[in-house]
């Protein structure tokens, strides 16, 4: 029943913006734009389902906690990342939803090089000296 609202939602929000498009292209843009935030909105209560979940499999497994939020912190950059972007991407400025997409992509980096690191030493570790 959810997807059926979000599917609503987008069809009239996308009806609104081809009828407003004409006359007034920037509330085409801010009908789009709220019509994305409501529907990441309507969306976070899911993902803090999910992300408890990953948490109490992490305890449960024995796997630290800081592995585990670093991955989804990589997660949230770069589904902000790709928002963003398409939003830019809807106003017209491909050259800055590029260097949005950029930006993403190298705090991912970031944020991967602890968890390289430790898989990089147990490979060490594994390997007979």
């Amino acid at each position: 029943m959810e997807m059926i609202q979000m599917v609503g939602l987008g069809l009239i929000a996308t009806v609104l913006v081809l009828i407003v498009r004409e006359q007034k292209p920037m509330f085409a843009f801010l009908i789009t734009t709220f019509t994305g935030i409501a529907i990441f909105l309507f969306l976070i209560g899911k993902i803090e389902a999910v992300i408890q979940v990953l948490e109490d499999l992490a305890v449960r497994s024995g796997i630290q906690l800081v592995y585990l939020k670093t991955i989804l912190k990589i997660i949230g950059i770069a589904y902000i990342a790709e928002f963003g972007a398409q939003i830019v991407k809807d106003a017209g400025q491909e050259s800055i939803a590029s260097k949005i997409e950029l930006a993403g992509k190298v705090l991912i980096m970031v944020l991967a090089i602890p968890i390289i690191s430790i898989i990089i030493e147990t490979v060490i570790q594994l390997l007979p000296a």
